[in-house]
């Protein structure tokens, strides 16, 4: 089985809405990629993926294949749920980027701010898998 068709861990990650700008990175995500966009007129990676560059507002940007690592810069343990208790927070990339995300794979009461961690993906609801983050 392979991590785009890995069995989902704790609750249900809605589909996401794919758009003309996104559609790129979701379809990697199908293939098990994770894409980031970096701007090539000032140089620095952004999350989301977007056409317009959120430092400079240059539109030229390209899509650039991650490795999907980085480091616990927060989380929430969400200890009320239906589903059980979930793990939500920002991961910071090695690119530099910040990502909102699930945790997964993991006890919640062992993650640790600085935790090393690494992208793999969720089936969704219907959509393409969506990236969530365990520890590497």
């Amino acid at each position: 089985m392979s991590e785009a068709e890995a069995k989902p861990a704790g609750r249900a990650i809605p589909a996401p809405a794919v758009t003309v700008e996104s559609k790129p990175f979701w379809d990697a995500a199908a293939e098990g990629r994770f894409l980031i966009k970096r701007c090539t007129a000032c140089g620095k990676a952004h999350w989301y993926p977007r056409a317009i560059c959120p430092f400079c507002a240059s539109d030229d940007t390209v899509w650039e294949e991650s490795p999907g690592e980085g480091e616990i810069y927060t989380f929430s343990i969400m200890r009320r749920s239906p589903t059980g208790p979930y793990v939500i927070g920002y991961v910071t990339l090695d690119e530099g980027p910040a990502v909102l995300t699930n945790f997964v794979d993991c006890d919640p009461d062992s993650l640790r701010i600085g935790q090393r961690v690494k992208v793999r993906f969720q089936p969704t609801e219907g959509g393409p898998p969506a990236p969530v983050f365990r520890p590497a």
